[in-house]
């Protein structure tokens, strides 16, 4: 047996290890202390580590090219490459909301979204053109529910 054999169950052991053990792993795998972060955080940083020691990293050329790649998307700005690019639903989306009986359709923009033809740069500016009251937009679209979650 090779000790690349012991990586899947090396792996599949941090879902059991108490997360005062997982911390630790942390400060040995990676030299630091460990971030803040929740529990999956920490397993999932720490699966792809074990991984990178064992197997070796991403190559420099890939490396390269994924930072060109991302200064492609942001311009080297580094608040713009904080913003998570998940968060909004891709470009060309429709949103449907049936609301008192009428059928809302939004399209998800580069910029925001449209909403009968106008632009908006929020979901909750237009439930509340939709509604005439305050709105979370997220929630108002059923993107998010009521307790946050997504």
């Amino acid at each position: 047996m090779t000790s690349h054999d012991l990586i899947p169950a090396r792996i599949a052991a941090l879902k059991t290890t108490p997360t005062p053990a997982l911390r630790k792993q942390w400060a040995e795998l990676f030299g630091t202390m460990p971030p803040p972060f929740n529990r999956r955080y920490l397993e999932s940083r720490l699966a792809y580590r074990i991984q990178e020691l064992a197997y070796g990293g991403l190559k420099p050329e890939t490396l390269k090219r994924l930072a060109k790649l991302g200064e492609d998307l942001d311009g080297g700005d580094r608040l713009k490459s904080r913003i998570r690019a998940d968060i909004k639903p891709i470009a060309g989306t429709r949103l449907l909301r049936e609301w008192q009986g009428i059928e809302h359709v939004v399209t998800v923009t580069v910029d925001g979204y449209e909403w009968q033809g106008r632009p908006y740069k929020s979901l909750s500016a237009i439930a509340r053109a939709i509604t005439g009251t305050r709105w979370n937009g997220w929630v108002f679209f059923g993107l998010k529910n009521y307790r946050g979650r997504t």
